[in-house]
């Protein structure tokens, strides 16, 4: 790593702003940028700054760097940039603790759109994106695993499709269009860019979320909480409502069963879109239900995170599938389809008992 780049991050420590203020590159959008005020409340709450202990791996060190590389002061191909950028998870959880209101998941998605440009952008992710492209591809994933069909519906919400959730995990559209019957269905629908915004593809991200929400008129009932918090930036809150929003809203069960459920909070759901208290609601009325000591922090999935950062992802993950065991759950409930395979991967090598289940099937089981 460039050791001036490490010591400039570590200069936020002791109040170093960097050039903020300057905007030589044109990298970052400016007032963004100058809303970091390098006070440190962010430190607490970043999982990789718990991991490393490094300031250049925690936010304030990281919008240090980007004030570096915005003057020129760094050159783009500086390792400690390549290496900062994969390692943040993009959480979000710092956003949560700031008191300058600084919107580091922005800066994280310009500071990829120039680090990840073309060949530098990491080779896992490059046919994850080519495919989230190609709206006929994701329409025969669809059709192969048997996700929710083409239902019309009138003036009413449309079911947004997950892409690789077609696949994954076919059973939660079919589940939560079973669950409404009234949700609108479009088969032909194509990505909603979230892959793309945290992958180094900014403009392509927006513009698929412009061309989803034109697609789909009106309310757009997601079950992905990464994909709830993009499209809601790119066309509006008010159009976009979240499953367990939504299941909330249809739902007046209180028939509780005896069952011992945790939660798995999605990061950009909680931080981005601040829906967390939801889901826990939902669970408390149909069991028992238990806080996990870090339902609200990462759980190392954070899209592509786990094929990019391996090694870090399952270190985040192992102390959450112990805090797992040692509440001795039946089920753990996930928001997101990222971390639920992340989840289910972790208990499976674990021979745990628990198992880990998307909330729309847990209460599609739950109807019977």
């Amino acid at each position: 790593m460039s050791t001036r780049a490490d010591d400039a991050a570590g200069g936020a420590a002791s109040g170093f702003s960097g050039a903020a203020g300057a905007a030589a590159r044109g990298i970052f959008t400016k007032d963004l940028l100058d809303a970091c005020i390098s006070c440190g409340f962010c430190l607490p709450a970043c999982p990789t700054y718990a991991l490393t202990g490094q300031e250049q791996s925690s936010p304030r060190g990281r919008i240090t760097l980007m004030r570096l590389l915005e003057t020129g002061d760094l050159a783009p191909d500086d390792p400690t940039l390549a290496e900062e950028a994969s390692l943040c998870l993009g959480c979000r959880a710092c956003e949560t603790v700031c008191p300058a209101g600084v919107q580091y998941g922005h800066l994280l998605e310009e500071w990829r759109d120039e680090q990840w440009s073309g060949l530098k952008r990491p080779w896992i992710v490059r046919p994850l994106l080519l495919v989230a492209n190609r709206k006929w591809v994701l329409r025969l994933l669809g059709l192969v695993r048997r996700s929710a069909r083409k239902r019309a519906s009138p003036d009413r919400p449309t079911l947004m499709l997950g892409c690789f959730e077609r696949a994954l995990f076919p059973s939660v559209s079919r589940n939560l269009a079973a669950l409404d019957p009234t949700l609108a269905v479009d088969p032909d629908q194509g990505c909603c860019g979230a892959l793309h915004a945290h992958n180094g593809d900014l403009d392509q991200g927006r513009d698929l979320a412009r061309k989803l929400g034109e697609r789909l008129p009106g309310t757009i009932v997601t079950t992905s909480g990464g994909c709830a918090a993009h499209l809601a930036d790119v066309i509006g809150r008010d159009r976009v409502v979240e499953a367990s929003e939504w299941l909330l809203k249809q739902n007046a069960d209180t028939d509780s069963r005896p069952l011992r459920v945790g939660l798995q909070d999605s990061c950009h759901l909680r931080n981005g879109l601040g829906v967390w208290k939801e889901p826990r609601e939902l669970l408390g009325r149909t069991a028992t239900y238990v806080e996990l000591p870090s339902a609200g922090s990462c759980c190392g999935a954070a899209g592509t995170y786990a094929l990019v950062r391996k090694k870090e992802s399952k270190a985040i993950l192992a102390k959450k599938i112990a805090e797992i065991e040692a509440a001795d759950l039946d089920l753990v409930i996930a928001v997101n389809p990222g971390c639920l395979r992340q989840l289910q991967t972790g208990l499976r090598k674990a021979k745990s008992r628990t198992k880990a289940v998307h909330i729309v099937d847990y209460m599609r089981g739950h109807k019977g």
